[in-house]
C-alpha cells in the first residue's frame, strides 16, 4: 500500500531550498506554452502551480 504522507515529506524535501528554481522553470514552460495556446489559458496554472511549490517550501519534512 502506498504511504501517501512518506510521499509528501519526500516531495517536501524536494522541494525544500529550491522554491525559486522551481517557479523559474514553471514560469519558462508558461511562456513557451502560452504563446501556442494563448497566456490567458497558461497563466491561471502557472499562479497555482507557484503557490503550490510555495506551500511545499514552507512545510519542512519531518525529521525522523
Amino acid at each position: 500500500m502506498v504511504d501517501f504522507g512518506e510521499l509528501k515529506d519526500k516531495a517536501e524535501g524536494l522541494v525544500s531550498g529550491h522554491e525559486d528554481q522551481i517557479k523559474q522553470g514553471i514560469d519558462k514552460i508558461g511562456d513557451f506554452v502560452g504563446e501556442r495556446i494563448g497566456h490567458d489559458k497558461v497563466d491561471p496554472v502557472e499562479e497555482k502551480l507557484s503557490g503550490f511549490v510555495d506551500s511545499l517550501g514552507r512545510n519542512k519534512p519531518s525529521e525522523q
